[in-house]
């Protein structure tokens, strides 16, 4: 176990009180959930490894596999969906090879739909990372990745 998985559940109590705090924590310093961290949580809290498990796929928030560098979110709100964000990220899922909620194998890019971005009047539009691209269209998304050489 790495030190900073002990680090995180050397202050754990027995039970489930601190069972969600215990996932958030271990999301946030690794970026997802693994089954090894799942199984040391279990333990260290006497909850059996299948509630453990149970709990965190019961919650959105939560993550089992690893997560990209980058963050791409294409927006699916209305707006955006009016105006032509099913092929916006049609052209990125084309682009990275990858599916919505899916991560590039080299990790690089992890691609997700959210609900709005707030940039209805620059729709369609999407984040990667903190940068909002609005305006797009398929070509313009084929621009945005070939400048990351993504």
């Amino acid at each position: 176990m790495s030190e900073q998985l002990e680090a995180i559940l050397s202050t754990s109590k027995r039970g489930r009180s601190d069972l969600i705090q215990l996932l958030q924590d271990v999301q946030e310093a690794f970026g997802y959930l693994s089954e090894e961290a799942m199984l040391e949580i279990a333990k260290r809290t006497d909850v059996p490894a299948s509630q453990v498990y149970g709990t965190a796929s019961f919650y959105g928030q939560f993550r089992f596999s690893p997560i990209g560098r980058k963050r791409v979110m294409v927006c699916r709100g209305t707006a955006c969906h009016v105006r032509g964000a099913p092929r916006i990220l049609e052209e990125v899922e084309k682009v990275l090879g990858v599916d919505e909620g899916e991560t590039t194998p080299d990790l690089e890019y992890t691609l997700e739909t959210v609900a709005c971005i707030g940039c209805c009047g620059l729709s369609p539009c999407l984040m990667l990372d903190r940068e909002v691209h609005a305006s797009l269209t398929p070509t313009k998304v084929r621009e945005i990745f070939s400048k990351r050489g993504g």
